[in-house]
């Protein structure tokens, strides 16, 4: 469906709520009213891990809360039911098997496996066009660690620096790589015969380097008739914008799609606070304002180069999205063109989402699913998200208030 003349209006409630019952409504009202105290979502990103780690029995409190809100669910099977409601309504779904921070080789494996298990399962549906990866859920962090202190002592380009890098490893953490780099080749190459989009996620400014120029080799393999694997470039640092030129000049000159997912950024508290610590200059934009005008600035380049670069405009921020439909408006190309991309969260902004959908773009919801104990880390993120980022959780209940206020009216 091509309606590049509708008007995409964000405050529409009807299609943002369409697929929420009245009682789903006010779950989620409770959950971000929850959300907008500071001192309880404090409290239970510190209680919450503690809990299920050492077996209190929360895991029912959090299944219905948070995880029903942000999680499609548990296991494959349950999250299908899912990704099934949301493609009643034209929304895709980019799926991510959500362990973190699980470490050592029978771990790193078993990830693998389950992460083609997700491809094989994507690619018999019809609305899921998308998996995510994080390179830490097949590799040691402190390798990851060493290698990108290897890269930052190097000279040259990004892959220059990378293959001196791997080249000085001591013998068998050159081999623990090469397992890295298989299985990453591995879940690609499924990704690839599948077709189904593989997306490798950003990670902390002090690992990226290596999975920069690990996604790079990924693109140059698989993305030559099609785009394949995306990277993910976080615009609230200073260095992405002119990262997204340079590897727009390896795609040129090796002859690949360029695949960038556009995001703000996740780590950002975390970044500024181990710069501190350690003396080093922060990697992170000075300001919001900053980070806003980079973020859109590459929505931009992107565009203007779509034929060589498939985007994904991976935002909360109504402006930027927006922004890209008036973009493709303006060179007269369709909303649903085969190489732009809209997501957004689970669970978040889905005044976003469905409007943009109900405008006959291709947008997709991120769509973790895992054991409860697993995904904790990304729930905890999503709670101190919605409490940091400014407006977010007023925004949401706002819009949530709005909807009940219609169809009571109704």
């Amino acid at each position: 469906m091509d309606n590049t003349q509708s008007v995409i209006s964000f405050d529409n409630t009807e299609f943002a709520f369409e697929y929420k019952s009245d009682q789903q409504l006010k779950k989620a009202r409770f959950l971000f009213s929850m959300m907008g105290k500071p001192w309880m979502v404090k409290m239970g990103t510190r209680l919450a891990p503690w809990a299920v780690k050492v077996g209190l029995p929360v895991k029912g409190l959090i299944r219905k809360t948070i995880f029903a809100q942000f999680v499609g669910g548990e296991t494959l099977e349950q999250t299908a039911e899912v990704a099934k409601v949301l493609g009643n309504y034209h929304v895709q779904v980019i799926l991510d098997y959500g362990v973190e921070g699980k470490e050592g080789e029978d771990n790193f494996d078993h990830a693998c496996e389950e992460f083609i298990r997700v491809i094989n399962y994507a690619a018999t549906q019809p609305n899921i066009p998308f998996m995510s990866v994080k390179v830490t859920g097949f590799a040691r962090f402190a390798l990851l660690e060493k290698l990108d202190t290897l890269m930052h002592e190097g000279e040259g380009t990004l892959m220059k620096r990378y293959l001196h890098a791997v080249e000085l490893l001591p013998a068998e953490e050159k081999e623990e790589w090469h397992r890295v780099r298989h299985r990453v080749m591995r879940v690609c190459g499924a990704g690839a015969e599948k077709k189904v989009g593989v997306f490798i996620d950003a990670e902390e400014t002090w690992i990226q380097d290596p999975v920069d120029a690990l996604t790079i080799l990924m693109m140059d393999t698989f993305n030559k008739e099609r785009c394949v694997v995306y990277n993910t470039l976080q615009h609230y640092r200073h260095d992405r914008l002119k990262f997204l030129h340079d590897c727009y000049e390896a795609a040129v000159e090796r002859k690949f799609i360029l695949g960038a997912k556009l995001v703000r950024g996740a780590y950002m508290e975390k970044e500024r606070k181990r710069a501190a610590e350690k003396n080093y200059p922060s990697p992170i934009q000075p300001d919001k304002e900053s980070s806003d005008r980079d973020y859109n600035a590459g929505v931009k380049f992107c565009i203007d180069h779509i034929e060589q670069v498939a985007l994904v405009v991976a935002s909360h921020n109504e402006y930027s999205n927006l922004y890209a439909t008036q973009l493709l408006r303006e060179k007269g190309l369709p909303l649903n063109h085969p190489h732009v991309h809209w997501s957004q969260l689970y669970g978040m902004s889905d005044n976003i989402t469905f409007n943009l959908a109900h405008a006959g773009c291709s947008v997709s919801k991120y769509l973790p699913f895992g054991p409860i104990k697993d995904v904790i880390p990304y729930l905890m993120r999503r709670a101190q998200e919605n409490t940091s980022v400014k407006g977010q959780t007023g925004r949401e209940l706002g819009l949530i208030n709005k909807e009940m206020a219609r169809r009571k009216k109704g």
